[in-house]
C-alpha cells in the first residue's frame, strides 16, 4: 500500500474496514464517502525569530536572485475583477491547461459586447499588490459563441469555440497567472493559466489542482457531480474545452492564490506545475512538493510518482483535505478528465486494468486509500469546527505562542480528514491538532498530522480544507472567510511559514526532529 513501517494490515481486514467506512453516504451523518498575517521575507532555512515578523536577507544564487527580483517588482492592485455580469457577458478558455515559458496559448472568448481585451496578471507578492501585469492585448472584435455540444455517452460538454486570439508568453516568468477578460460593456471574467517549470531541483514545487477545478465546473449544465441538478445524470468525463463557471477561476482564488502569495513573499526558491503535468522529471530533486487547498482528483500514475518522490527525500505538504481521493484517467492529450466514481463497473477499463479504473482510491477493484500517502483519511462533510492544537511544542508551531488546547474557530471545514488507525497509515505519525466536531449527527475528529520516512522526507497534512483560505482571514477590507479572524490568520500564516521554510531546506526528518508516534493518545 506504500506505507512505512507499522502501518500494515491484512487485505481482508482492510477491505472490511473500507466496507464499514463507506457503507454510508457522502454526507456526514452516515460517514465518509464520495464525495498572510504580515510576514517579512527571511533567509531560506534560517532560524525563525521569536515573533511573527521576520527580516529580509539576500538570495543565495543567481536563480534565486532572479526570483527575488521578480517578487519585489511593483504590482498592479487593479487586477481584481469588479463586475462579472451574467455568464454570457464574457467568458473564455485556453487550449492548454499549462505551458512552458515562451509557448503561445490560444484563447477562445465569447462575449455579448462588440469589443473585448485580455490582460495577463502573474500572481505573487509584489509589495502587497499580489499580482503584476505582464501583458495586455489591444481591443479586439467580440462575438457570441455557442453553448457547446453534449457527448451523450459520457455526458461531456464541449464548447467547440473558435480561436479569438493567440496569447504570447515570451518573457513571462514561471508562475500562476490569471488572464482577465474585459468586455466593452464593463463585464469581466478570469481564465487561469499556469506557466509551468520544467525543473524543480532544490525548489518548492507548487502543484495547482487543475483536474479538481474541472471536476466541479458546471459550465454547460454538467460536472462530475451534477447533470442539470441530478447526481445520477452527472458527467462521467469532463473536458477542458469549455470555460469555468462563476468568475472563471473560483477554485484557484479560494484554495490556492493565498499560498502562492505567501510563498513568493518568503523568497524561497519556487517552481510551478499542475497535477496533470506532474512528471517524475519535474519532481526529481525537489526540496518539497506542495498540494494546495483542494486537490481531490489524481491519476494512479501521479500517486505512484509522488510516493517515489517522497521515498527519494522530497518533503510533501497537503494543505487541504480530501486530497488524492478520486482515481482518474486523463485522455485527449490532457483535455479530458474521466471519473466513473461509483459507476466504475461501466468504466471501459473494468475487467481489463483494475488499477486504472476510475473509482475512489479506497474502493474496489484496486483499493489503496489516500491515507497510505497523506497519512490522513477523508472522513466526511460538511463540518464547521474549531481547530484544536494538541502538540504546541512541535517545530511547526514555533513562534505562534500556542498552548495545548488553544482553539481557532471555524478553521476546520468544510471537508476534513483524520488519522484512522484501521486503514493503511504511515508510522510513526504524529498528531499535532485533534479537533472534535459533529458531521451531521455523527461525532468525529479532524487531525493535522506529520510523519517522516526512512528517506528523511517530512509529510504534513492539515486535515482541513480551510487552511489556505485562512491566510487571508480577517484582513482589513478583505473578504469575510467563514467568520475566521485575524488571530487565526496569524496562526496559520506563521505555521505555514515554518513549514515552507523548513521543507525548503531538504529532508525535514534530517534537519528537524523525526515524527514521534502518538496515535495511541487519541485512538485505541
Amino acid at each position: 500500500m506504500g506505507e512505512t513501517d507499522g502501518g500494515r494490515l491484512s487485505r481482508r481486514t482492510f477491505l472490511g474496514v473500507v466496507a464499514a467506512a463507506t457503507a454510508g453516504a457522502s454526507a456526514c451523518g452516515a460517514g465518509p464517502q464520495a464525495d498572510p498575517a504580515e510576514v517579512k521575507p527571511a533567509p531560506v532555512g534560517g532560524s525563525p525569530a521569536s515573533g511573527p515578523d521576520l527580516l529580509p536577507s539576500p538570495s543565495p544564487s543567481p536563480t534565486a536572485e532572479a526570483a527575488r527580483y521578480e517578487r519585489l517588482r511593483p504590482g498592479d492592485p487593479g487586477w481584481r475583477a469588479r463586475s462579472y455580469g451574467p455568464a454570457e457577458a464574457i467568458e473564455g478558455y485556453t487550449d492548454q491547461v499549462s505551458v512552458l515559458p515562451g509557448h503561445p496559448v490560444e484563447l477562445r472568448v465569447s462575449t455579448t459586447a462588440d469589443r473585448f481585451r485580455v490582460t495577463a496578471y502573474r500572481m505573487g507578492w509584489y509589495g502587497g499588490a499580489e499580482a503584476r501585469r505582464v501583458w495586455r492585448s489591444e481591443w479586439l472584435p467580440g462575438r457570441r459563441q455557442g453553448r457547446g455540444d453534449l457527448d451523450g455517452a459520457t455526458r461531456t460538454v464541449h464548447a467547440n469555440w473558435r480561436r479569438s486570439l493567440t496569447v504570447p508568453t515570451a518573457g513571462w516568468p514561471e508562475g500562476a497567472y490569471l488572464l482577465r477578460l474585459d468586455s466593452a460593456k464593463g463585464h469581466q471574467r478570469y481564465v487561469p493559466l499556469v506557466v509551468r517549470s520544467a525543473d524543480a531541483t532544490g525548489k518548492t514545487l507548487l502543484v495547482h489542482a487543475a483536474a479538481t477545478w474541472q471536476a466541479y465546473n458546471q459550465w454547460g449544465g454538467y460536472s462530475l457531480y451534477y447533470g442539470h441538478g441530478s447526481y445520477g445524470a452527472r458527467s462521467l468525463a469532463v473536458s477542458f474545452d469549455r470555460p469555468y463557471d462563476k468568475n472563471g477561476a473560483e477554485k484557484f482564488l479560494v484554495h490556492e492564490r493565498a499560498l502562492v502569495v505567501l510563498a513568493e513573499r518568503l523568497g524561497i526558491p519556487l517552481a510551478y506545475t499542475t497535477g496533470i503535468d506532474l512528471t517524475p522529471e519535474v519532481m526529481r530533486g525537489a526540496a518539497s512538493i506542495v498540494f494546495l487547498g483542494h486537490d481531490e482528483y489524481w491519476t494512479p500514475q501521479t500517486r505512484r510518482q509522488v510516493t517515489r518522490a517522497r521515498d527519494a527525500g522530497s518533503n510533501i505538504a497537503f494543505l487541504g483535505a480530501n486530497t488524492c481521493y478520486r482515481r482518474i484517467r486523463i485522455a485527449d492529450e490532457g483535455r479530458l478528465v474521466i471519473c466513473y466514481k461509483d459507476q466504475y463497473a461501466s468504466d471501459p477499463m473494468y475487467g481489463r486494468r483494475p488499477a486504472e479504473v476510475t473509482a475512489d482510491f479506497r474502493s474496489s477493484p484496486a483499493p489503496d486509500p489516500e491515507s497510505s500517502l497523506t497519512g490522513v483519511y477523508y472522513d466526511g462533510f460538511p463540518a464547521d469546527a474549531p481547530y484544536v492544537v494538541t502538540n504546541p511544542h512541535h517545530w511547526l508551531f514555533e513562534g505562534t505562542g500556542v498552548r495545548r488546547g488553544d482553539a481557532f474557530p471555524h478553521l476546520v471545514g468544510v471537508e476534513y480528514d483524520r488519522v484512522t488507525p484501521g486503514v493503511p497509515t504511515p508510522r510513526p505519525i504524529e498528531i499535532l491538532a485533534h479537533s472534535p466536531l459533529m458531521c451531521g449527527k455523527r461525532p468525529s475528529f479532524a487531525d493535522s498530522a506529520y510523519y517522516t520516512t526512512p528517506s528523511g522526507a517530512g509529510v504534513f497534512a492539515t486535515g482541513t480544507m480551510r487552511w489556505v483560505e485562512a491566510l487571508v482571514a480577517g484582513r482589513p477590507g478583505g473578504p469575510r472567510v467563514h467568520d475566521m479572524n485575524a488571530r487565526t490568520r496569524r496562526f496559520v500564516t506563521r505555521t505555514t511559514t515554518n513549514l515552507l521554510r523548513s521543507f525548503a531546506r531538504g529532508p525535514a526528518g534530517e534537519h528537524r526532529a523525526a515524527a514521534r508516534d502518538n496515535v495511541h493518545l487519541f485512538y485505541t
